[in-house]
């Protein structure tokens, strides 16, 4: 896995990179992409949505599935990842860079590992 520095991670495979004051980017990681194979679709919120810790505020669409994506926190959809609407593939290609929602007005998050913990639940995973 690359680029993990700064992030954490959920057990349902989801990554946030906190940006500083209450706003924070979320993706999938590297794992999931790899288990859901090539992606065909993504249904992102809009802007101004709330999203709710453990909830589902997206999912992706693969050959294989159509997967939720759940929310490591609590806030407000500040910005969705537009490229993504026209390219999810784009999230097989590095899913570390392509982020899906950005959500401000953070006021709760979920159980949230660090790199090498998240490493390690995959290991237990497999």
């Amino acid at each position: 896995m690359s680029k993990l520095e700064g992030l954490k991670f959920t057990k349902s495979h989801e990554w946030i990179e906190f940006l500083g004051g209450d706003k924070a980017r979320i993706g999938i990681t590297e794992y999931a992409q790899e288990a859901l194979g090539d992606l065909v679709f993504i249904n992102l919120p809009e802007v101004g949505d709330d999203v709710t810790l453990d909830e589902s505020f997206a999912d992706v669409e693969s050959v294989k599935a159509v997967s939720e994506v759940i929310s490591p926190v609590s806030g407000v959809v500040a910005a969705i990842n537009e490229e993504l609407l026209d390219s999810p593939e784009l999230i097989n290609q590095s899913a570390f860079d392509a982020w899906l929602v950005e959500v401000s007005d953070i006021t709760e998050q979920g159980e949230l590992l660090s790199a090498d913990e998240y490493e390690a639940f995959i290991k237990e995973e497999e």
